[in-house]
């Protein structure tokens, strides 16, 4: 069967994006809402606000369910507060955001654990930023938010998968042969598992093969094995500086953030139009962009090579790269509009998403930006940047009490919510999904 997302399909969306990139070259304005300095200090106050409400609450270490349960809910009223004074959201935005798309983490999150109680917080919370990302695309695509098999299962890949191919003490002829023994499963072939990570793997997988039996949805396997060749080709930007130039480097990026995003889309819907297939794959492309400027620092000290890191280590301001970035963004958001699904809030709200991505970004990675620029960007920031470094260095220094936090959304209520099927990996030799998922 020919497939519909190929990689020569992937090339040319690869090549379209890099024109709309490329038109937003030359103009250094960032545009958007700017902020006075009191206005700044309005939202910082809210934000200080709620984080000691938080900190409040799991200093009094909830021990019973019900405890941990009231712990939920004043947690997330503190964030709703915080949510209309410092971010300036509207109560049905807020609603959508405690409502909709907390509880899909949360969903995550306790399956997660279930299924492999040594996932970390930090490989549960990636997985989490997966399913948001795709729970945002399904009513863009026509659908009700909410977790699904299918975007469990692909979202807890990339603790597996993803991490696994960024590591440096792994060679690169190790991490191909990982990579050829999961495209093969990915193609529908049943290999016996040889480890432990690859038996989760394959039991992920099956989740998106029960939703989406083959035969019926040949396009959701067709974003799959796309979004993992465009991940075998990113395992070339590590260490690689000389050997890419930077409109390949941009290409790989676009490949790998693209694909991702449109499998999300897929996954979420079925099938795609060439709309929403073009939208989700920029929107992809975006992330992943935002993505590697978050990572800059982390990059150049792993010899990990983008766009970002690459200018950053000729010492190369990135004013530039990263006002070219919000104007892709707003393309982005253009595209965003022009889809028949989808409420204005939503939109308004992934569009702010986005952009304080990367306008925080900034704040994290300013030694990489000449004063001017800092100064500009600042001003569209509803906090200051020395505010932003400061509470973000005081967040690290309490891991353990966030550790409290998550342990707490992982209390499960009485609801009857386990519509998801129950884990079906065990760490034992594998053996036949079926066998498996019928033991529960």
């Amino acid at each position: 069967m020919e497939q519909l997302y190929s990689w020569p399909w992937v090339e040319a969306q690869v090549a379209r994006t890099l024109e709309v990139w490329n038109a937003g070259a030359g103009r250094s304005t960032l545009g958007g809402v700017q902020y006075g300095v009191h206005e700044q200090e309005r939202r910082e106050k809210a934000y200080d606000e709620a984080l000691r409400a938080v900190e409040r609450e799991l200093k009094r270490t909830p021990r019973s369910k019900v405890e941990r349960l009231q712990t939920q809910e004043r947690i997330t009223a503190a964030f709703a507060r915080f949510s209309a004074t410092a971010l300036g959201l509207e109560p049905d935005a807020i609603d959508l955001l405690t409502n909709d798309f907390l509880p899909v983490g949360t969903k995550l999150a306790r399956w997660a654990r279930r299924f492999d109680p040594n996932l970390s917080m930090p490989d549960i919370v990636q997985a989490c930023r997966n399913a948001w990302t795709a729970c945002g695309l399904q009513p863009l695509l026509g659908e009700s938010i909410g977790i699904t098999p299918s975007i469990l299962g692909y979202s807890l890949l990339y603790p597996y998968s993803d991490n696994y191919l960024d590591r440096v003490d792994i060679s690169r002829e190790a991490k191909l042969r990982f990579s050829e023994r999961f495209r093969n499963r990915l193609q529908g072939e049943m290999a016996l598992a040889e480890d432990d990570r690859e038996a989760a793997i394959w039991t992920l997988v099956s989740l998106i093969e029960e939703q989406y039996p083959r035969a019926e949805y040949p396009e959701v396997f067709d974003c799959l094995l796309a979004i993992h060749r465009a991940q075998e080709q990113s395992i070339a930007q590590l260490g690689s500086s000389g050997q890419f130039d930077d409109a390949q480097l941009l290409a790989m990026s676009c490949a790998k953030g693209g694909t991702s995003v449109m499998a999300d889309a897929c996954l979420s819907h079925g099938w795609l139009s060439p709309q929403e297939s073009r939208f989700s794959f920029e929107w992809g492309v975006l992330l992943q962009l935002g993505d590697d400027l978050q990572d800059v620092r982390q990059d150049l000290d792993r010899g990990s090579v983008t766009l970002f890191s690459r200018a950053a280590a000729a010492e190369t301001p990135l004013d530039s790269l990263v006002a070219q970035l919000l104007r892709f963004s707003e393309r982005v958001g253009a595209q965003m509009d022009d889809l028949p699904n989808g409420n204005e809030m939503l939109r308004e709200l992934l569009r702010m998403s986005w952009r304080s991505l990367i306008i925080g970004a900034i704040a994290e990675s300013h030694e990489f930006f000449t004063p001017q620029f800092l100064e500009e960007a600042e001003r569209c920031s509803p906090f200051r940047y020395g505010f932003l470094r400061s509470r973000n260095k005081k967040l690290a220094s309490r891991q353990g009490l966030y550790t409290t936090l998550f342990d707490a959304f992982l209390e499960a209520p009485d609801d009857g919510e386990d519509e998801l099927p129950l884990p079906a990996y065990r760490r034992v030799p594998w053996r036949e999904p079926e066998a498996i998922l019928a033991e529960g």
